[in-house]
């Protein structure tokens, strides 16, 4: 059986039915509650790395937090910086993030994940 682990917010209607297209395609999911289990950070670069994407590009910046937290688009922080964010506010990571294999895909919109099938 082909396996992917998703990492998601089963609140969310995007992670939903990414997870839905998942099951659909016969896969066994491991799903990763980020907010409850956050990556770490080696787990986030390696994601990021294997998407061909800087941090900032999985960071939510119209969530809330990042205002309060004080953070800008135009922030001068380096990669690792925003690692450091993201492993420490896990609810600015965008979601779903799915990976098959060595394949890494944002489930945004969730048929995104049909690319690495």
């Amino acid at each position: 059986m082909k396996s992917a682990t998703i990492y998601h917010n089963p609140r969310c209607s995007k992670s939903r039915s990414a997870l839905s297209i998942l099951n659909e395609n016969g896969f066994d999911v491991t799903e990763v509650r980020y907010l409850e289990t956050p990556p770490s950070i080696s787990d986030l670069k390696e994601l990021c790395q294997l998407m061909n994407k800087i941090p900032f590009e999985i960071v939510r910046t119209g969530e809330s937090l990042f205002k309060e937290l004080g953070l800008s688009k135009s922030d001068n922080k380096s990669d690792d910086e925003w690692f450091q964010v993201l492993a420490q506010n896990p609810k600015l990571i965008e979601r779903p993030i799915i990976k098959i294999g060595d394949k890494v895909i944002l489930g945004r919109p969730p048929e995104n994940v049909l690319l690495i099938m």
